[in-house]
C-alpha cells in the first residue's frame, strides 16, 4: 500500500546551521508514526516541512507516491495534510463552533443578504464532536473556557471533518495532566481508527508507546533510530530517547568522580608536605 506521506533522506539548512540531515519518515493510513526527540532535535523543522511552511533542501518528499514540494500551508491542506500546533491557533473568546469553522465558514443567502450559516455550523460542530466521542455542554461557550485536553480534541475533530488524510500533532500532551493526556491520546487513536495517517510529535516515550505503530527518534537533526512497535519495548524506547549510550558513559564518569577523592594521593589534592608540621610549630611558638 502506498504511503500517504513519505520522506526520504530529507535535509534542511538555514545558512550554516544544519536543522535536519538525512531524515526518513513514512506515514500510512490507519497508523500512528511517533517522532521523538529532545529540545533542539529537529522536530519543529520536520513539522514545518510536512505542513508546507518550509521547503526541504535535499531528499524527496512524496504524497501518495507523487514527489512534491509544498509551496505553502494551503497547498498542504489541499493535499489532505492538517497540522495541529501546540498553541492550537484558536481564538479563546470565540464560541466553539466559530473556532471549529475558523477560516472556512459556510454562508447562506446571496448578494447583500449573504450571511454566516450559524445554524449549520452549530449543528455540524455538535454532531462531529459527538462522532469523535466528545460531548460538550454547549458549543456556544467560548473555547477558552474548555480544558487543554478538550481544546486539543476540538482541533482534532475539526481536522477530521475537513477531510484530512494526514494529521500532524505537535506535542498535544505537553502541557496536560495525566487524565487529560489520556483523553487526548484516546482521540488520537480514534483518528487512526477512522483511517487517517497520524504523525505524533512528542518527547514522552510513554505516551508514544501507548498508541504508536512506528517510532522515529531524532537527535540534533539526524535520525537516532527507526523502529516498529513489535521491534522495541517501552524500556528500550525510553533509554534511546533519554540518550542511551550517553547515559551509560555519564554514569561511569560520575562513578569515577565519586571514587577519585579517596584514590588520589594527598599531594594531588593540594596537600603540601610539611604544612601540618609548620602549623604545629607555629601553635607551639604562640
Amino acid at each position: 500500500m502506498t504511503a500517504l506521506v513519505k520522506l526520504t533522506d530529507v535535509s534542511k539548512y538555514y545558512g550554516n546551521i544544519r536543522a535536519l540531515e538525512g531524515v526518513s519518515l513514512e506515514v500510512s493510513a490507519g497508523e500512528i508514526t511517533c517522532v521523538l526527540g529532545d529540545n533542539g532535535a529537529g522536530k519543529s523543522t520536520l513539522i514545518k516541512i510536512i505542513a508546507g511552511l518550509h521547503q526541504h533542501d535535499e531528499g524527496t518528499f512524496e504524497i501518495e507516491g507523487e514527489e512534491t514540494v509544498l509551496a505553502n500551508p494551503r497547498a498542504a491542506l489541499d493535499r489532505g495534510i492538517a497540522t495541529v500546533y501546540q498553541d492550537l491557533a484558536v481564538v479563546p473568546l470565540m464560541p466553539v463552533w466559530r473556532n471549529f469553522f475558523l477560516g472556512s465558514e459556510p454562508t447562506t443567502g446571496r448578494g447583500p443578504f449573504r450571511r454566516l450559516d450559524v445554524a449549520r455550523m452549530r449543528g455540524t460542530t455538535r454532531s462531529e464532536l459527538l462522532r469523535m466521542g466528545i460531548d460538550l455542554r454547549d458549543v456556544d461557550q467560548p473555547i477558552g473556557t474548555l480544558s487543554g485536553g478538550e481544546r486539543q480534541c476540538v482541533a482534532i475533530a475539526r481536522a477530521v471533518y475537513f477531510g484530512a488524510k494526514v494529521l500532524v500533532l505537535d506535542e498535544p500532551t505537553a502541557a496536560l495532566g495525566v487524565k487529560q493526556s489520556g483523553v487526548v491520546l484516546k482521540y488520537v487513536a480514534a483518528a487512526r481508527d477512522a483511517g487517517l495517517g497520524v504523525v505524533l510529535i512528542t518527547h514522552n516515550p510513554h505516551h508514544a508507546h501507548l498508541v504508536g505503530d512506528r517510532f522515529v527518534l531524532l537527535k540534533r537533526g539526524t535520525m537516532a533510530g527507526s523502529h516498529t512497535r513489535d521491534s522495541i519495548t517501552l524500556d528500550e524506547l525510553t533509554r534511546q530517547m533519554a540518550g542511551g549510550s550517553e547515559l551509560d558513559e555519564l554514569s561511569h564518569e560520575l562513578a569515577r568522580v565519586a571514587q577519585s577523592p579517596q584514590d588520589t594521593p594527598p599531594a594531588a589534592r593540594g596537600h603540601r608536605p610539611g604544612a601540618t608540621d609548620r602549623t604545629r610549630r607555629d601553635d607551639t611558638t604562640r
